[in-house]
């Protein structure tokens, strides 16, 4: 993994060990959960996009074999 994701990945750790351990005002678990799915929704298109530059570096190491 990308050291970006690792970071989002563990804020994401974070966040959700928070929401699970400490008891919090309902407006701050609000934002926190919030804050969850920003991140989750980041991690998601990292992971897209990794996934195309692979299939798009596979995919030309294959035609090259062809050639």
């Amino acid at each position: 993994m990308s050291e970006a994701l690792d970071a989002l990945v563990r804020e994401l750790d974070d966040a959700a060990a928070r929401l699970r351990a400490e008891e919090m005002p309902a407006a701050e678990a609000a934002d926190l959960v919030e804050r969850c799915a920003e991140l989750a929704g980041r991690i998601g298109a990292e992971l897209d996009r990794a996934g195309r530059d692979a299939d798009r570096d596979s995919s030309a190491e294959g035609q090259e074999q062809l050639l």
